[in-house]
């Protein structure tokens, strides 16, 4: 199935690891241009030639979403390199703090600057680069966490308003024909990340929660979510707004008992 997303600038925060470079990946295969910004310079000094071996144009930024100003520079710089952009994947997330009574007001809202108030941020600094009506979109990456509750409230509570946020601005958004939905991702294995750090730390534990947890008996995979994130971001997801896409297997608990 051609996508039409061949030409295309994407944006993509947190691109080079994980489920953002996933993403990264599956557009450039689509023939889209990326940009993407990432905290490591040597990890996505990596990702940048990856995706350049492709054949499409790419940008690099090495930026903290969470520093005020600069995924406001990530993207004005992006429609500097490329003249426009046309999808913006807010991808960044993480939690900050342990359970309820553990976490502290800082913590809360640290882990709502780093999901929910990036999110904003970035998309206030896109829009006004995607001028094009009705072949822009936008694609919040949240969790189920959002919609099942689990430990470290905050960071559920964060991202069920990224969830919110995504709704809202598909009505505010729509006079620009601009849409935006967000995709819920379960727990997903990839090499270096939390999940694979618990299976060595932890693996009883880890056994057990894939046992309970999971339907067909494994987590998920980064390029799972990564198809799930171009489609929507595609012509092909045109009549697709506003809407919260669990990518998840079927996954029960949120998160390891």
């Amino acid at each position: 199935m051609d996508l039409g997303l061949a030409g295309n600038v994407a944006a993509v925060t947190g691109g080079s690891r994980g489920i953002g470079k996933a993403v990264c990946g599956c557009l450039a295969a689509e023939g889209c241009h990326v940009s993407l910004c990432a905290r490591d310079k040597a990890g996505l000094d990596r990702t940048v030639d990856e995706l350049r071996a492709r054949g499409v144009r790419v940008h690099g930024v090495v930026a903290d979403v969470t520093v005020p100003g600069a995924v406001e520079r990530f993207l004005d710089e992006t429609a500097t390199v490329f003249g426009e952009i046309h999808h913006l994947v807010a991808n960044v997330g993480g939690t900050v703090g342990a359970g309820f009574f553990e976490a502290t007001p800082e913590d809360w809202a640290r882990t709502f600057d780093v999901n929910t108030l990036h999110a904003v941020r970035a998309i206030r600094a896109a829009v006004p680069h995607m001028t094009q009506p009705e072949r822009s979109s936008i694609v919040i990456v949240a969790s189920i966490s959002g919609s099942k509750p689990g430990p470290r409230p905050q960071y559920g509570a964060a991202k069920a308003a990224e969830i919110f946020l995504a709704g809202a601005l598909a009505l505010e958004l729509a006079p620009r024909r601009i849409r935006v939905n967000t995709v819920s991702p379960g727990s997903i294995l990839f090499p270096g990340g939390g999940w694979d750090r618990f299976r060595e730390q932890h693996p009883d534990r880890f056994e057990n929660f894939v046992r309970q947890g999971f339907p067909w008996g494994r987590l998920g995979r980064a390029d799972e979510v990564a198809d799930a994130v171009t489609f929507l971001l595609s012509s092909r997801a045109r009549w697709i707004n506003g809407a919260n896409i669990p990518v998840d297997g079927a996954q029960g608990l949120p998160t390891a008992p």
